[in-house]
């Protein structure tokens, strides 16, 4: 039924949302060019395994908390059809074969496949030692999800140490993280470092970016980058970096970019530029497309 006297209301975009902005988001948010870039869409559960099938028909066990969480909590039974995932890339489409009280047997419906890591690789490293109350785990799941190639506990004047025993729930964290955003490339959780050892890496590296409160904005320093998909995210302390800690990494080759006018917590600066820069990288990609 035609109504009269209505008037359509058109919504005025700011500038920012530019017509080129908006096709390059149309075409990522409903193309898909790859095996990795479907996860976010969903589909079979999925469990990991250090060991998957050779081939077609091939048989391993499934035991401990994966299968647990397939029995007890999703109540999966036999013939339901999953996928297993060993964390470095391999991939099998396969079935419940047969269910006892310690495990199942998972059987292969398909020949495993190889899936190849995203072409952005960031490296985090951020001093979250000192952090309390599960902002730590929260900083690294959500490193994880985000697609952090690697996170490093960088250790500084002003955040000494972290203890290894956190270091452990920080790799069950990484686990879990990975399940839980589909990820088929587990994160890399690596041993805490101190700023002098990182300065060899941001002298190799093409892009080094130091979270630094004044510096000129994150976004502008990307509008005038060479055109990169990988590098260093460096984030400092609740107290920040050291005049000389910054100092010495500025002139290691690293790059100071800024935040916004707010004061941020380590776990909020980290996230908001490891997003930054992955957004960057995404687009990059697809404009070569």
């Amino acid at each position: 039924m035609q109504m009269q006297g209505l008037i359509p209301i058109r919504p005025r975009f700011p500038q920012l949302f530019t017509r080129q902005w908006v096709k390059s988001f149309n075409l990522r948010a409903f193309s898909s060019s790859s095996d990795y870039s479907d996860q976010s869409r969903g589909g079979l559960p999925r469990f990991f395994s250090e060991v998957l099938p050779s081939s077609k028909g091939g048989v391993v066990r499934v035991q401990g908390d994966e299968f647990w969480h397939m029995s007890k909590v999703l109540r999966l039974s036999t013939n339901d059809r999953v996928e297993l995932f060993n964390g470095k890339g391999g991939l099998v489409e396969g079935s419940i074969d047969r269910i006892d009280r310690t495990g199942c047997d998972f059987v292969a419906g398909e020949d495993p496949k190889l899936v190849l890591p995203q072409t952005a690789k960031w490296h985090v490293f951020a001093a979250f030692g000192t952090l309390k109350g599960g902002r730590a785990d929260w900083l690294v799941e959500k490193c994880t999800e985000l697609g952090a190639h690697s996170v490093t506990p960088l250790l500084t004047e002003r955040s000494p140490a972290i203890s290894e025993n956190r270091v452990d729930r920080l790799q069950r964290v990484v686990f879990a993280a990975t399940k839980q955003c589909q990820r088929l490339h587990e994160m890399t959780l690596n041993p805490p470092t101190k700023v002098d050892k990182l300065l060899p890496l941001i002298d190799q590296s093409k892009l080094s970016f130091l979270a630094a409160a004044e510096a000129a904005p994150v976004v502008s320093i990307l509008s005038t980058s060479r055109k990169e998909s990988s590098g260093l995210i460096i984030v400092g302390p609740e107290g920040d970096f050291t005049e000389r800690e910054a100092a010495m990494m500025i002139e290691a080759g690293a790059t100071a970019v800024g935040l916004g006018p707010l004061r941020l917590r380590v776990e909020t600066a980290t996230m908001a530029l490891l997003a930054t820069l992955m957004l960057w990288s995404d687009a990059e990609e697809l404009s070569k497309d």
